[in-house]
């Protein structure tokens, strides 16, 4: 059984930075694919930011720029670097992993808030 982990979460100014982390553990199993996503009450998850193990990435229009994901594969973790932030990304953040063979994991999630 795998365990999905995120820290780093808390509260921020506006304009301000947070580092989320995701660290992966557990079975044995190679990961794949791993992202952030957020969901803020009465909406979607949303997708943030994914990074394959090749290290292509790929990001919302509404973070990109702004947002910078990055991981290190030995270690099976992910790091969602937030920069200029604004109200509007105030949400629960969930990592998602995904294995080799298609095996979908999720953390707990953290909670982000931005204020002024």
């Amino acid at each position: 059984q795998a365990q999905v982990v995120e820290s780093g979460g808390g509260l921020a100014q506006t304009g301000g930075s947070l580092r989320l982390t995701c660290r992966a553990s557990g079975t044995v199993f190679k990961v794949e694919t791993m992202g952030w996503y957020r969901q803020a009450p009465g909406n979607q998850r949303e997708l943030v930011a994914v990074i394959a193990s090749g290290g292509r990435t790929e990001y919302a229009a509404a973070v990109k720029g702004r947002f910078t994901i990055t991981r290190e594969n030995d270690k099976s973790t992910a790091f969602l670097e937030m920069n200029s932030l604004k109200a509007e990304d105030t949400s629960v953040y969930y990592c998602q992993v995904v294995s080799l063979v298609g095996e979908t994991f999720w953390g707990q999630g953290t909670q982000v808030t931005v204020s002024s």
